[in-house]
């Protein structure tokens, strides 16, 4: 029943395209045996057919500009590359405090960063 809940949570929390492994990654981790490197594998699986349905509502509400996603697009395959070789070089333990630190300092530029007209 927890990993159900988790996954409707992020799954909700992914298609409002905030990022639901901010649910995903750490509720595994709280609730099952996994360690972060786990966690964040089975993230990447689960992203993939939640992605293509947010996609698909965006793209028919005309939310996406492709100017300005395609180039990202690309760098980003890319950076995912180098990022994920990095991260399979470091510990769980590290790793997962890196993750957190992450989402401190984003939590904290939501609270208090720069209002949008």
């Amino acid at each position: 029943m927890k990993l159900f809940l988790i996954g409707l949570l992020s799954g909700v929390v992914s298609g409002m395209g905030i990022g639901g492994g901010t649910i995903l990654i750490p509720g595994l981790i709280i609730f099952s045996s996994l360690n972060q490197h786990q966690a964040q594998g089975i993230n990447l699986i689960v992203f993939i057919p939640i992605a293509i349905v947010a996609l698909i509502t965006h793209f028919k509400e005309k939310n996406i500009d492709l100017r300005t996603g395609v180039p990202i697009l690309f760098t980003g395959l890319f950076g995912a590359f180098v990022g994920s070789s990095i991260a399979m070089r470091m510990t769980p333990s590290f790793l997962q405090k890196m993750f957190a630190i992450f989402l401190f300092i984003m939590g904290i530029y939501e609270l208090i960063g720069k209002e949008k007209k």
